[in-house]
């Protein structure tokens, strides 16, 4: 079966090209397709992610026991313009997905639920991160003592709703044994601060069971090879996880001053002519390398682990 969501419909199709009734993006609409789906037998669901609007579906379908794989919008486009699919609409979407998602031989485990509240709570915590960033920016440019004044009270007001919604946020997780673990054992390498520890426990979920080039693929920070006959181009990084990818690329700024071996990394790629971003790129990369290696042994950073990094 395969969903496109919107605000307000479902729109239905199975991977056989019929289309199923469009449903409303509601809680009684999701429960009746459920019941609709395992009268005709349907095990797996594909939808595709559309900013928050499947989030309520998959959930519904997921406690039904159905097998559910979330779609970015790239991989169904690109699917569709391999098939020569160049119409678009709700219903033409639905059977695409649902097409997709036949041919999909693995499914990703399903999130762990305790984290969907607090990937929301995050996403607010980054919100006000962006509000701060952009009061600064008026404030340089205000005019007259009133403004400045202003922008500096909503400044103050904004970092301190920003302590108070991360504060919460971390007691949660330590209300759970086995996040709070991970929660330290990120916060154990030097120069990894708890905002940026919190970020990787609730949008990274993955770290500690990948290898060392699945996880920087999955961050966003794997340079990917170009090349093609005698054409040999430039490695780029592509992809991956926005909002993690910040935040570590963001420490990394500040762990080449505090954390020794990344420190003397970063030296020696820029002794070698690397530009600054790229050397912070590279840094950025090797900080999820050493996360992911703290998760995987399930022990805090040693400067010894370096050697094996």
């Amino acid at each position: 079966m395969g969903i496109d969501t919107g605000k307000h419909w479902l729109d239905v199709a199975l991977s056989d090209g019929r289309s199923l009734k469009r449903r409303p993006n509601t809680r009684e609409g999701h429960l009746a397709l459920v019941g609709e789906l395992k009268a005709l037998g349907v095990a797996k669901a594909g939808i595709e992610a559309t900013g928050g609007y499947e989030a309520e579906a998959c959930s519904v379908l997921r406690s039904a026991d159905f097998a559910v794989h979330v779609f970015q919008p790239q991989q169904v486009r690109a699917y569709a313009m391999f098939r020569l699919q160049r119409a678009k609409s709700d219903k033409i979407d639905a059977r695409i997905i649902a097409q997709c998602t036949a041919e999909m031989k693995e499914l990703r485990t399903p999130p762990d639920p305790r984290l969907s509240d607090l990937a929301g709570h995050l996403t607010m915590i980054e919100q006000i991160e962006e509000d701060i960033a952009r009061a600064k920016i008026r404030r340089e440019h205000a005019v007259g003592e009133r403004a400045i004044t202003h922008y500096k009270a909503e400044i103050k007001r904004l970092a301190s709703q920003r302590r108070e919604e991360l504060k919460r946020v971390e007691i949660v997780i330590r209300h759970h044994p086995d996040l709070a673990r991970n929660l330290d054992l990120v916060a154990s390498i030097e120069g990894v601060g708890l905002r940026t520890a919190i970020t990787i426990i609730v949008r990274m979920p993955e770290m500690g069971s990948l290898s060392r080039e699945k996880a920087a693929s999955l961050l966003g920070v794997a340079p990917f090879i170009r090349q093609s006959g005698h054409f040999e181009g430039e490695r780029h990084v592509a992809g991956g996880r926005a909002r993690p990818r910040t935040a570590l690329f963001a420490c990394a700024q500040a762990a080449i001053k505090w954390n020794p071996q990344l420190a003397h990394f970063y030296k020696r790629l820029r002794d070698n002519g690397k530009h600054y971003s790229c050397a912070i790129m590279a840094c950025t990369r090797k900080l999820a390398v050493y996360i992911n290696i703290v998760l995987k042994r399930q022990a805090p950073w040693q400067p010894e682990c370096q050697e094996n990094v």
